[in-house]
């Protein structure tokens, strides 16, 4: 059921980057890139090395440069948190109100349960990175496709890794308020994991 609602989800993305005003770029270096006909979504890129740059993104050019490019980097500095563990990104890129529409049981509402569940993950995968994928940014709605991947190193439900590799896919819909993140909707590949961990669900 997890992997239907994760290709539904997928689905709905990509349905909405069809539609008018949508601005497509793959991510690369060379100048060249940057200088054709996709480079305005590149310049809404914060290229800084300590933030996560997005391998593709795809932007609604009109909701104007100011609002994509803010949205583009509350993006950036949402899954730097998530490839780092470290709490001063998430603190800048979600309000204090924010809301996680599909709270796993067992995690805390608000800004502090994306905390609490990237210190266990952190524990069982000590070493695990987050890979901004895909970035859709339309209107005051952010959806990303993101990549985790590390090794079971540490213990998850009691169970020792042994240092297996962990690479799933997770999709995540974040709602932008003026200035932060205030809600989302995120579905992982938990069956994908569960299964890499050598774990059942």
């Amino acid at each position: 059921m997890r992997s239907r609602t994760l290709v539904r989800v997928a689905v709905v993305a990509v349905a909405a980057s069809l539609a008018g005003g949508i601005v497509t770029a793959a991510h690369a270096h060379d100048e060249s890139h940057r200088q054709g006909p996709h480079a305005w979504p590149q310049r809404l890129v914060d290229h800084s090395p300590d933030l996560v740059q997005p391998k593709a993104i795809t932007v609604d050019r009109s909701i104007g440069d100011r609002r994509a490019a803010q949205e583009v980097h509350l993006a950036q500095q949402l899954y730097t948190f998530w490839n780092t563990g470290e709490q001063k990104y998430l603190d800048v890129a979600v309000s204090p109100r924010f809301k996680d529409n599909t709270l796993p049981a067992g995690r805390p509402q608000g800004p502090t349960g994306p905390v609490f569940a990237s210190k266990n993950f952190r524990a069982a995968v000590p070493d695990l990175t987050c890979e901004l994928a895909d970035l859709l940014v339309t209107g005051d709605k952010i959806t990303a496709r993101l990549v985790f991947r590390g090794h079971f190193t540490g213990a998850f439900n009691g169970v020792q890794g042994k240092g297996q590799s962990v690479d799933f896919n997770a999709i995540d819909i974040q709602h932008v308020g003026a200035d932060k993140i205030i809600e989302d909707w995120h579905i992982e590949d938990n069956a994908t994991l569960l299964s890499q961990l050598g774990v059942h669900g």
